[in-house]
């Protein structure tokens, strides 16, 4: 039984180690905005009969 121990809390430590980067990423790094723009075929738009 210590195995299993051993692996559930080798396991238990990773996840708490990637659950706390993902918190960190999402409440520290802020992402920035830019402007973009996209030409559109007047094909895309344009209703055809």
């Amino acid at each position: 039984m210590p195995t299993l121990f051993r692996f559930l809390a080798v396991l238990g430590i990773i996840a708490g180690l990637i659950y706390g980067g993902l918190y960190a990423l999402a409440t520290m790094v802020e992402p920035g905005s830019r402007e973009i723009t996209v030409t559109v075929p007047y094909d895309r738009f344009h209703k055809q009969r």
